[in-house]
């Protein structure tokens, strides 16, 4: 589905990417994880090309992505980020419908689908859709923007620690809801985190990121049972390792 080849990425002089080879496949949510400036989030953007790789191709079903025009690239692709950008002006139907529009679906299309979308996540579209993101908590603005990006049906999701900003019982409930979502819709999903709970709990893979290399990349079960080196080890925390022992 999304495919790295020996991808790196200079800012400047400064190399933040190194030779950059995996593969998410169809279906799967893939979190990467690593401490702060290790690379995590200049891989999330270069899938929907808000920046561009030094070297190497990223494929999307195989297609190299720099042969795509960038704007259409970007609106098949749902985005999620920590800031929810959420567009203060517009109500919360404008908001989840923006891409839709921008497509050009038909009015009635795109309002049946915001409805959908408003019941997936708990939120009554009756009440809710004509309202405007400030009349909304944090973790419902959030679960707008995880919708948001769902409204045009794309097929590969880009969240960027979408959940970090909130609370430890709104974050909670937030991971059941893209759970729950992930069971019914199935997306491609690359997930940047740096929670190594929020990994373990969501990831069919992990990725751990360090000084712009990918670490190891496998299932959370291997990943706990056989640590690629000591910065994994540590990162996962011997509490964890512990743990997962005794089960």
């Amino acid at each position: 589905m999304i495919r790295f080849e020996n991808v790196s990425k200079y800012f400047e002089e400064t190399q933040v990417l190194q030779d950059l080879n995996f593969q998410i496949d169809e279906g799967e949510i893939v979190c990467l994880i690593g401490p702060s400036g290790c690379g995590k989030t200049t891989t999330l953007r270069l899938v929907n090309r808000l920046i561009e790789p030094s070297s190497g191709k990223i494929y999307i079903q195989d297609k190299d992505i720099s042969n795509i025009d960038p704007v259409e690239l970007r609106r098949s692709i749902g985005y999620v980020i920590q800031q929810i950008g959420l567009f203060p002006h517009m109500t919360i139907e404008k908001n989840i419908s923006v891409v839709p529009r921008l497509k050009g679906w038909k009015e009635k299309d795109y309002c049946k689908r915001v409805d959908e979308l408003l019941e997936m996540v708990g939120l009554d579209p009756n009440v809710y859709k004509k309202r405007y993101p400030a009349e909304l908590s944090g973790g419902q603005q959030q679960r707008i923007g995880v919708i948001r990006a769902l409204a045009a049906n794309p097929s590969i999701i880009l969240m960027d620690e979408p959940f970090s900003a909130l609370d430890p019982i709104s974050r909670e409930q937030l991971q059941d809801e893209l759970i729950k979502i992930q069971m019914e819709i199935r997306k491609t999903i690359l997930f940047v985190t740096h929670d190594m709970d929020e990994a373990l709990k969501l990831a069919d893979k992990i990725g751990f990121m360090h000084e712009g290399k990918l670490i190891q990349l496998d299932t959370p079960e291997a990943i706990l049972n056989r640590p690629a080196n000591d910065f994994v080890r540590d990162f996962i925390g011997e509490k964890r390792l512990k743990k997962h022992l005794k089960q």
